[in-house]
């Protein structure tokens, strides 16, 4: 059976992975224990043979309705069937001992008769395990992991599945609890857990959402992608991932297929202004605490990703055994984009520590001597060609968005100077900061078109040119800005929406096929459409990027225009990232970087 369409899956989670679970009711990724584990619900990126798991009505189908319980990240989903309705309720608990995912089956009317497929395929798909009896269920037993379903209800195996097969009656209620252990620990019966362990889920959610302090016109879409956030957050360290899957294309039946679940550190200073910007100043020192670990060391081995745990080694391999999802193979893991020189990466993270010191997130005396350190460095290598934020796997070139970024890195060390007291060669850094700016002017910008250029000497745009008088290096309504704006929005868009930059011919980044409209580039459209006045239009033009979202309001990271499809791995946190600041924006609230007042 194929896989379901991206926008179709809701996501489950308990701060260390994510579930994907489909309208049919099932689960069709799922890594245990943490987001970058190996799966043992591989469905999503081959077939049922890689591992599911399905409860719904014997007939199947999908659900007849379904949506978050409030403000949380429990989902209720309904069929009307024959004989009746039945409810199946999907969370996973707040991490404890032990992951958990919980599944409820409660009869709403009538009486349904229901049916469970399960397939545990550990590694991807690739192992399938040692199954044993117990009284309550079943274990599954393979290397170095374990997993335990516990339920009322017979099961038998069939087809190298574990099915059961029930019927629920009307205020009826039939728990199913999958447990994850190491394979030499045995996990504790928990069945008689699951209704409490759903009160206490809901209740940890609507506590947290509790927090949220925006208030403005789309408070609904804010909140949940703030709830998204937090559920990509690895709770142990902080780190945020890029979104919960890998390999999901960005063109289906296409190669440009990637491992998100890992930390970015150009993502820092968007999180930051979200997470800041709604109240949630705990998990921003988090995510904070987790930048200056992972960026301590060497600043010449600076990494634009890392692990979790700020591993730096993120080894990139294909799994051929997987046929990808529709058929887009390869299927990776780890991501070889680890080792890229990225410009802008210096830059990102110390606009990203600026914003925090500017919100009063006070840290020790190292962090400030690691972005000294950071400063060294870029004053050599401003210069230098790069791979650019995009990860192109074609030649190095000198990006201006990397340029801007320099830039930005050596004004917020001069804004550090003059507003918090930092210590450092101020006259120094700013004359530093002169140069970049005067040498991006003088070989960024095509003054007979009158926009700036993805690299120099390239007639190429870039959308996140965007970001120009984001960060501060010009006014928004300097001339400048407002014909990249103009360019960008004419010579990138698709139906409205944004690419990152031309990629019919592969020269730019290396790669065949194409993309979908990147969803955060847009969002910065929207941003930029608002900085230059024409107000209206960004409103409209976001209102359009929320009509995207899926029944749940989850975002993917691209949006294929001619099959009106969300493509790209999901739910993926620069989306949702984008959402909330543009909504801030739009509502009055400043979302963008203070200057240092260099260049």
């Amino acid at each position: 059976m194929a896989s379901a369409l991206i926008e179709d899956y809701a996501l489950l989670g308990d701060l260390h992975t994510a579930a994907l679970l489909a309208r049919d009711g099932s689960i069709d990724w799922l890594c245990l224990p943490r987001f970058d584990s190996p799966a043992c619900f591989a469905a999503l990126l081959h077939d049922e043979s890689a591992g599911y798991w399905r409860i719904a009505p014997a007939g199947g189908g999908p659900a007849t309705r379904r949506g978050y319980r409030g403000d949380t990240l429990i989902v209720d989903s309904e069929w009307d069937a024959p004989g009746g309705t039945v409810r199946v309720t999907d969370f996973m608990p707040p991490r404890g001992k032990s992951a958990d995912v919980v599944r409820i089956v409660e009869g709403v009317s009538g009486r349904v008769s229901m049916r469970m497929d399960l397939a545990i395929r550990f590694d991807y798909g690739n192992v399938v395990p040692w199954m044993r009896r117990r009284d309550d269920g079943l274990i599954a037993v393979a290397g170095p992991d374990t997993l335990c379903l516990s339920s009322p209800v017979g099961m038998r195996g069939e087809n190298m599945t574990t099915v059961a097969e029930f019927e629920v009656d009307a205020g009826e209620k039939v728990p199913f609890v999958l447990t994850h252990t190491p394979s030499h620990l045995l996990p504790e019966a928990v069945r008689s857990e699951a209704v409490r362990a759903l009160g206490k889920t809901e209740s940890f959610w609507q506590n947290w959402i509790d927090q949220c302090s925006y208030r403005g016109q789309w408070a609904d879409a804010v909140r949940r992608a703030v709830i998204t956030l937090k559920a990509l957050t690895y709770a142990p360290t902080g780190g945020i991932v890029a979104a919960a899957t890998t390999s999901l294309p960005e063109c289906i039946g296409g190669v440009r297929n990637w491992d998100y679940r890992y930390c970015w550190l150009r993502d820092a200073t968007f999180t930051l202004q979200a997470l800041l910007g709604t109240g949630y100043v705990a998990e921003a020192k988090a995510w904070r605490e987790w930048l200056v670990r992972a960026v301590a060391g060497d600043p010449a081995k600076l990494q634009i990703m890392y692990g979790l745990d700020g591993t730096r080694r993120l080894p990139e391999q294909t799994l051929d055994w997987l046929s990808g999802y529709e058929g887009s193979a390869p299927v990776r893991t780890g991501n070889e984009a680890a080792g890229q020189f990225q410009l802008d990466v210096w830059g990102e993270v110390l606009d990203g520590l600026n914003l925090a010191l500017d919100s009063g997130l006070e840290c020790e005396d190292t962090a400030w001597d690691i972005q000294r350190a950071l400063l060294d460095f870029l004053e050599g290598h401003w210069d230098s060609p790069d791979a650019s934020l995009w990860e192109v796997r074609g030649p190095q070139r000198h990006f201006v968005h990397s340029k801007v970024m320099a830039w930005a890195g050596v004004d917020r060390a001069v804004h550090a100077v003059r507003n918090h007291g930092r210590e450092g060669p101020v006259d120094r850094w700013r004359a530093l900061a002169d140069a970049i700016h005067a040498d991006v002017c003088e070989h960024g910008f095509d003054t007979e078109r009158g926009t700036f250029t993805q690299y120099y000497g390239s007639a190429g745009l870039d959308s996140a040119l965007l970001l120009i008088p984001r960060v501060g290096f010009l006014p928004w309504d300097d001339p400048r800005v407002v014909g990249t704006v103009e360019a960008i929005q004419r010579e990138l868009s698709s139906d409205g929406f944004l690419r990152r930059y031309d990629t019919s011919d592969g020269s730019v980044d290396g790669l065949p096929g194409t993309e979908g409209a990147f969803l955060v580039c847009t969002f910065w459209l929207a941003d930029a459409l608002h900085g230059i006045g024409r107000r209206d239009e960004a409103r409209a033009l976001f209102e359009r990027l929320l009509g995207l979202r899926n029944d749940v309001g989850l975002l993917a990271e691209e949006y294929d225009t001619a099959s009106g499809r969300q493509v790209g791995n999901t739910p993926q946190a620069f989306s949702m990232v984008g959402l909330v600041n543009t909504a801030r924006g739009l509502s009055g609230e400043s979302t963008r970087t203070k200057p240092g007042g260099s260049g």
